[in-house]
């Protein structure tokens, strides 16, 4: 790899500095590169707010008692008395009129009389960090409190997860879509560069110049070339996505979106996986286009 970068003066005048294999190599690395960065912010946003979502699903739970108006105080206080002596419980409190008017709200609007409709009185459960069983739980619940219907959030928290693990596989299908990419638009370039230089080429195999001394001067140009629009095409995503309101601005949607912590490290490596990727589809391209003009 020390000697691509070094390469060889006298062999980089087989490829043209300038014109447009060079626009478009650079042109094509920058903006995958700034496409590959998108993509890992996505997925790392995704990621993290799947993550905080279910982890606030799995500490909460509810309870809803439906019972007539005149048992409804006595079987509360009796599902109180269940959760309280139930391991795994940290919290349990029944929510008052307000909040559960609050709940119905963007649905029935704010004039909701619920004092006066037959609501079921919810109970907010919360877990410590052991969390408790469910299915005994319910066992006790169905005992003592008829009109106790448990839900620990499952049916929530297990789509969520498994969305955010497809959105995940996703992020990473689009960055190796975009590594495809970036090879055929080099090979394409290279191509192009070879066969605008078969005259050259057939000049410096008469003068004895093998084919993997020409295929250098190509991988090396190539390469570089591709290392520099990537570089740019990284910084201006990096940029982009720095440059996005804060979670508070923007009324929590942004939640989690961009690069966080040590995972602003993440998008150096795309410019050397933007080399990388050059370098062997330059070299292939180069040896298969040399052997067959010989």
């Amino acid at each position: 790899m020390l000697s691509l970068l070094a390469g060889d003066p006298q062999a980089d005048r087989v490829v043209p500095p300038t014109g447009f294999t060079a626009r478009l190599t650079v042109l094509s690395a920058a903006a995958m590169a700034l496409l590959a960065v998108f993509a890992l912010a996505m997925s790392l946003a995704t990621g993290r707010l799947a993550d905080r979502w279910s982890e606030e699903l799995a500490r909460t739970s509810t309870l809803r008692i439906s019972a007539p108006a005149d048992q409804m105080r006595a079987q509360t206080e009796a599902a109180l008395e269940v959760l309280r002596t139930t391991p795994g419980v940290a919290e349990a409190r029944p929510l008052t009129a307000e909040e559960q008017r609050a709940l119905l709200e963007p649905w029935f609007g704010p004039d909701l009389p619920v004092e006066t409709l037959p609501i079921p009185q919810l109970i907010e459960i919360i877990e410590d960090g052991a969390g408790y069983d469910p299915a005994g739980l319910r066992a006790r619940l169905q005992a003592e409190v008829p009109g106790a219907l448990l839900d620990d959030h499952g049916r929530w928290r297990d789509p969520l997860v498994q969305a955010a693990g497809r959105l995940r596989l996703l992020a990473w299908v689009s960055m190796g879509l975009i590594a495809l990419t970036v090879a055929a638009m080099i090979t394409l370039a290279a191509n192009a560069a070879l066969a605008a230089n078969a005259q050259v080429i057939r000049v410096l195999r008469l003068v004895g110049a093998r084919d993997i001394y020409i295929a250098r001067a190509f991988v090396r140009r190539f390469t570089l070339r591709a290392l520099s629009g990537a570089t740019f095409g990284t910084l201006l995503g990096a940029l982009a996505v720095s440059a996005l309101p804060s979670s508070d601005v923007a009324g929590g949607f942004l939640t989690g979106l961009g690069f966080q912590g040590w995972h602003w490290l993440l998008p150096v490596a795309i410019p050397g996986i933007a080399a990388l990727v050059s370098f062997f589809a330059t070299r292939q391209a180069a040896l298969r286009s040399l052997k067959e003009q010989s």
